[in-house]
């Protein structure tokens, strides 16, 4: 099969990003952090002092600004130009300001256009994508040969997160469980879709998780390669 793409999603904390980003490595295929790409326009506006709720003024932006995505699973990248901002995506302060921008109706359109252009380029050029997100097997690619929803309970995500950030679980709360609310009303990211295959990860180990996305990718493989 040729030009594979998979689309991952789930809440935060069910381990998707790592498990994208080795299911992507392993088949030596690109690899796209769709939210990473809200946090650099959430970046963005903040350095250029945009207001989060003018939404038009932030759509505008969402369609001007120079993002460029490193996709190399083993070192992804995120940068608004010539400058690298991994880490400042990253920090809690601008945690708590994405779903201002991630909820904006003409920004999800307009970054839906380039996740999916990006999608199709990282295919072409590496046989394959792993695009990892919030609304990528629904909305963005749901006609990806490969469509997975990542889950696990809240007590197993806030668990996770809680021990990735070094901090409490209830200082954790507040970032998944208010984000996770706030990103619902404008995509669907808890419930499996028709046609999209769940892994709950709340009693496996990272290294079961794995295997278990990794399973389901070479049955399309195979499947395909059949037909």
């Amino acid at each position: 099969m040729n030009q594979v793409r998979v689309a991952i999603d789930g809440p935060s904390g069910t381990g998707k990003s790592s498990v994208s980003k080795l299911a992507a490595k392993e088949h030596s295929w690109g690899y796209l952090d769709t939210g990473a790409m809200y946090r650099a326009l959430t970046w963005w506006c903040l350095d250029q002092g945009i207001d989060l709720t003018d939404q038009q003024a932030v759509a505008e932006a969402s369609r001007t600004f120079d993002l460029r995505m490193g996709t190399d699973p083993s070192a992804p990248s995120v940068a608004v130009g010539e400058r690298r901002i991994d880490a400042e995506i990253r920090e809690p302060a601008l945690t708590e300001q994405v779903a201002a921008v991630a909820t904006n109706l003409e920004v999800r359109a307009n970054m839906r256009g380039r996740q999916r252009a990006l999608m199709q380029q990282l295919a072409r050029e590496t046989g394959g994508v792993v695009a990892e997100g919030r609304d990528i097997t629904t909305v963005v690619a749901p006609d990806a040969q490969v469509r997975i929803l990542m889950t696990a309970s809240e007590e197993a995500r806030l668990a996770r997160r809680s021990k990735e950030l070094s901090s409490t679980v209830e200082a954790t709360r507040a970032q998944i469980v208010d984000r996770d609310k706030a990103d619902s009303t404008v995509s669907q990211f808890m419930t499996a879709a028709d046609g999209v295959r769940l892994v709950d990860t709340s009693d496996l180990t990272f290294e079961q998780s794995l295997a278990a996305v990794l399973q389901i990718v070479q049955e399309a493989i195979d499947a395909g390669e059949r037909e």
